[in-house]
């Protein structure tokens, strides 16, 4: 089979490809509609974020077998379309999801230790012990919101820690011995700590909102290394500004572009002028899942998927 990369990616995944036979080819700087002239040459793709692959792309690509997406997700591609033309789609949340429990879990300590502020400081040559106190994580209830590989991968970490851990999921029976499932009431009276691990669906989008915030029975800290648009930010600051999340740990924002690589080509929103301001927030620029490790582990991933589907 012919497979075009319209995305680098580890080289472990190309030379994966070629051991099972398949011929690779690279395209990471033409245009959609330049592609598009060309996918009927091709079975299968392999792509990151680069573009939306629709119905457009789809109609076009009339010999398309499989389509390899090397990340958590299939938002960019429209999935119902392409299982309708017997496409198989293969994504990779298992070859991330280490990645992503352990920066969740950085987020989290560093926010209750208040690192990112007490760092900026000592720089500047200012010593404030009092004003650097810490929370500790013992004795605390997590609630994640999302138990799939990421969430589980989250829970898995915080195994060593004196914590309470439960998830919410629409999916019934994915508790385990890390996390117990709990419904919505349970999760919003017992949570000091709420961290997001859904994909993003329509079901997802803007879900965590001023109603789902102030749902909560306590002040609660919010975690996102998911999907930033699952959460309105205009309502996240209203809630840091009132008290009601006491802080953010945000690895992904509603104002990412779909390539990851520019947040704004206009005026900067007032939502966002608030979180780089605000010492309670903790930012990193949608690299939860980005190790040297998992590079190579989302590349096997499809590789894995793939040989295992066609072979």
């Amino acid at each position: 089979m012919k497979v075009l990369h319209l995305d680098s990616n580890h080289e472990i995944l190309a030379k994966g490809l070629e051991e099972l036979g398949y011929s690779n080819e690279t395209d990471y700087t033409s245009s959609k509609e330049e592609i598009e002239a060309k996918i009927s040459s091709y079975d299968g793709i392999i792509i990151r974020s680069r573009f939306t692959i629709d119905q457009t792309f789809l109609d076009k690509a009339t010999n398309l077998k499989f389509i390899g997406r090397v990340g958590a997700g299939l938002e960019n591609i429209d999935v119902e379309y392409a299982k309708h033309k017997e496409i198989y789609l293969a994504s990779a949340p298992e070859g991330n999801k280490n990645a992503v429990g352990e920066h969740t879990l950085g987020m989290l300590l560093a926010l209750f230790n208040k690192l990112n502020k007490a760092d900026l400081e000592v720089r500047k040559g200012i010593w404030d012990r009092e004003g650097n106190r810490g929370v500790e994580l013992d004795g605390k209830t997590v609630g994640i919101v999302g138990y799939g590989n990421m969430g589980k991968a989250f829970a898995k970490k915080l195994s060593g820690f004196d914590v309470e851990v439960i998830c919410y999921d629409i999916l019934g029976g994915v508790g385990d011995k890390n996390a117990r499932q709990v419904g919505i009431m349970e999760l919003r009276q017992r949570a000091d700590i709420i961290s997001l691990h859904t994909p993003q669906t329509p079901l997802t989008m803007g879900m965590i909102n001023s109603e789902f915030i102030n749902g909560f029975y306590k002040p609660i800290w919010f975690l996102n290394t998911a999907r930033g648009k699952s959460v309105v930010t205009q309502d996240l600051v209203a809630a840091l500004k009132s008290g009601k999340i006491l802080g953010a740990g945000l690895d992904v924002l509603e104002y990412e572009k779909s390539s990851f690589e520019q947040l704004f080509t206009k005026d900067m929103p007032a939502a966002f002028e608030y979180l780089i301001k605000a010492e309670n927030v903790l930012l990193s620029p949608h690299v939860a899942g980005w190790t040297v490790e998992s590079k190579e582990k989302l590349a096997q991933t499809i590789v894995d998927k793939i040989k295992k589907q066609f072979s």
